[in-house]
């Protein structure tokens, strides 16, 4: 099926409306694909194998890692989980990461956040080796998609590209706005996007007008951990709306539930499609981790047998 053009836009849109993006469905379609390469890689004794690093153990971690944990068992890769105490100093968790960097029994390594304040995050996701870089988060990976060169890219970042990618809109030339200019989410969605051909305008909070700029987009990406910032009155009918934000608020009843950062009955209204949180970019973040557990255990394949031949 082809994408429709821009000038079939408005056709498109009213035919999508209140179209849910499922991102449980688009992760599994995903992992699908991700287990039919996994027995090639165990023939040559590569089997994706991840390790998950934890300081101190907070429940934001604990359900990130339950999840990566789950994916990877449903496709065959092999997971670790190595907790570590909240008081670790950074030398020694340095020394845990390089250790792992020259294990050749691990494909992939994961430094799960948050972090202790006394721990430089920074500094641990650059000390992981780029070919092991499952979360995309080293320099060089982040890098390599300025120049359009994307091998493992930032999962959060990826995924919600992607599910843009499943409304068949065409992205040459699509007029997109970004809110949120973080390192590892809004600026790789914007080089991401460039690189397909969009139009790509990035808002923040010293944007003064937010919503002159959020209303004249085709598609809007929100990632500021504010709830309800972006409403319906913010988006032009028959957007696409990629809603990153994870935020735990108590709802009417006094339980907390989970919200992103766009207000999803209003926004509903009138976009033409909309993740749901939870549900949304999560699920398929969690599975572009598992495709590049996959891209990474090729590469570290290719790099032994490049250094010590097929023996």
């Amino acid at each position: 099926m082809p994408a429709p053009s821009l000038h079939s836009l408005e056709d498109t849109i009213v035919k999508a409306r209140h179209k849910i993006l499922d991102g449980r469905k688009i992760a599994a379609e995903i992992l699908a694909e991700v287990s039919e390469k996994i027995d090639d890689l165990a023939q040559s004794g590569f089997r994706p194998n991840l390790v998950s690093v934890s300081v101190g153990e907070t429940d934001a971690s604990q359900l990130y890692v339950r999840n990566q944990k789950r994916a990877a068992a449903k496709v065959g890769i092999g997971f670790e989980e190595r907790i570590f105490p909240e008081d670790i100093g950074v030398d020694e968790l340095l020394g845990v990461i390089h250790g792992l960097n020259v294990d050749p029994r691990v494909t992939g390594v994961i430094v799960q956040r948050p972090v202790p304040e006394q721990i430089p995050i920074m500094a641990m996701q650059s000390a992981v080796h780029p070919l092991k870089d499952v979360e995309g988060m080293h320099p060089s990976s982040i890098g390599n998609i300025v120049y359009n060169d994307l091998v493992m890219g930032p999962c959060t970042a990826v995924a919600a590209v992607e599910i843009l990618k499943r409304t068949r809109l065409r992205l040459e030339g699509l007029e997109v706005v970004v809110v949120g200019h973080s390192e590892i989410v809004g600026k790789p969605i914007a080089f991401l996007l460039m690189s397909e051909g969009a139009t790509v305008t990035v808002c923040h909070h010293m944007t003064r007008n937010l919503a002159v700029h959020s209303r004249q987009a085709d598609a809007v990406f929100i990632a500021v951990g504010q709830p309800g910032l972006v409403t319906g009155d913010m988006i032009k009918p028959g957007a696409a709306l990629i809603d990153i934000g994870i935020n735990q608020v108590d709802g009417s009843n006094g339980e907390s539930k989970l919200v992103g950062d766009a207000d999803f009955e209003s926004c509903s209204e009138v976009t033409g499609w909309i993740t749901p949180v939870p549900g949304g970019v999560g699920p398929v973040t969690v599975s572009i981790l598992m495709k590049n557990a996959v891209v990474a255990a090729r590469l570290v394949r290719d790099q032994y047998t490049k250094t010590f031949g097929d023996a």
